[in-house]
């Protein structure tokens, strides 16, 4: 593109005073860097900026950047080059005199069949390589690199020459798997949005541990344990369903990490069935996501059903006790506490515990508000409270201790020694 300077008309400091005043309409376009130095070194020379007053250089200054569109910083570069060469050029180019290269293209390339011989290991592992290789069997090309760190290693990895000699190199491709949505979870102050996760008792001398599930609502943190021998569909799904359904309010959502035996079309199927309308997924590296069930994994299931491994022959036991002792007292007779968010004066939000909001889920249900329209159609808070009010809180604890002894007795007379 040639650019033209419509400037011929400024001869004389008054003409380029009246111009940088805004009173003369000069017709001009901006010119590219190239033809902005060469209309710099041509005014300077044009005007005699040296032999100029400091008021007229000033002027010569403010044209000289209203016309290039440079910088005051880079036209006071310029006219100092000027004053000392007697000419402007643009002096970006590769310097005169540049680092020494360390490491040749010769060392990449012997870099590249390294990795290729042995699969392109960490950055430590081949170093030791490029040691061994010059200090212990003295093959002169590794002369340079058994002195590289971990650090320059990675660059040389990165390099073109490298790159060219390995070939090109495709990283595995993450496969997206088009089940539940990936975002955080929201219950908007309602109920019937479930977090759900698994726990594992562990396996010993061969014999494989129960699997817990645990689901907890994210707005009232109702509770409801299941066990199952084996993690897969035949066990899994039934009992899912059955958690899901001894919730007294409607379920809405369904929110798991990634593991397989949540994310499955067999699991979305059943929510369908449900009419669960949101199945939502974690985000990746965003581990507060499903906090509320990883803290429920440790605070009552490691609780209360210990660390200890539990066969998986004892999953029937286990559930008839979660769902006859630890459900009921969970959800009517233990406390937990809730937050309260507020906004600071920075302007973010926070949230405090107040021991006003400390309550149990099902104190928490009733105090929503319209608490009755998120109930199922055949449930309502009499039957809720015949439930909760049975027995006082310390009774349901004791209940709940001698339940769990018989449980711990029972599981421990039916594992056999290992041989």
């Amino acid at each position: 593109m040639i650019v033209k300077l419509h400037t011929q008309g400024l001869q004389t400091i008054e003409d380029i005073r009246t111009f940088v005043a805004g009173s003369q309409v000069i017709d001009f376009e901006i010119p590219t860097r190239a033809d902005a130095h060469q209309f710099v070194a041509d005014t300077l020379r044009r005007f005699g900026y040296l032999r100029c007053r400091r008021a007229d250089k000033g002027v010569l200054r403010a044209y000289l950047m209203t016309v290039t569109g440079l910088s005051r910083a880079q036209i006071t570069r310029l006219i100092s080059q000027h004053r000392q060469t007697g000419g402007v050029r643009d002096r970006r180019d590769r310097p005169a005199r540049p680092f020494v290269r360390r490491y040749t293209a010769a060392d990449s390339r012997t870099l590249a069949d390294l990795d290729t011989l042995h699969g392109q290991l960490s950055g430590p592992a081949t170093r030791r390589l490029c040691q061994r290789a010059w200090h212990l069997f003295g093959d002169p090309r590794y002369r340079r690199l058994a002195a590289i760190s971990n650090g320059h290693l990675y660059n040389l990895r990165h390099s073109a020459g490298y790159q060219r000699r390995r070939g090109r190199i495709d990283k595995t491709r993450p496969t997206r798997t088009p089940i539940a949505e990936r975002r955080r979870p929201r219950s908007d102050g309602q109920p019937g949005y479930l977090r759900v996760d698994s726990v594992h008792q562990g396996d010993l001398d061969g014999i494989k541990g129960v699997y817990h599930i645990n689901i907890v609502d994210a707005e009232t943190q109702y509770e409801f344990v299941g066990s199952v021998p084996r993690i897969n569909e035949a066990y899994l799904l039934p009992l899912l369903e059955d958690l899901i359904n001894a919730f007294p309010f409607t379920i809405q959502g369904l929110h798991a990490d990634n593991g397989s035996e949540y994310i499955n079309y067999r699991v979305a199927d059943m929510l369908d069935k449900l009419r669960v309308t949101e199945f939502t997924k974690s985000r990746a590296r965003q581990t507060t996501d499903n906090a509320l069930v990883e803290s429920k994994n440790a605070a009552v299931a490691r609780k209360y059903l210990s660390f200890a491994h539990i066969p998986a022959a004892c999953a029937e036991a286990l559930n008839d006790f979660n769902q006859n002792a630890l459900s009921p007292y969970l959800n009517y007779h233990r406390p937990c506490l809730f937050a309260r968010a507020y906004t600071d004066a920075k302007g973010k939000t926070r949230k405090t515990y107040p021991a006003d909001a400390v309550a149990t889920p099902y104190e928490k249900l009733k105090s929503l508000p319209n608490a009755a329209s998120y109930l199922k159609d055949d449930i309502d808070f009499k039957q809720l409270d015949a439930i909760a009010y049975r027995v006082s809180d310390n009774e349901a604890a004791r209940q709940l201790n001698e339940a769990r002894a018989k449980l711990f007795k029972s599981i421990k007379q039916t594992q056999t020694p290992a041989a």
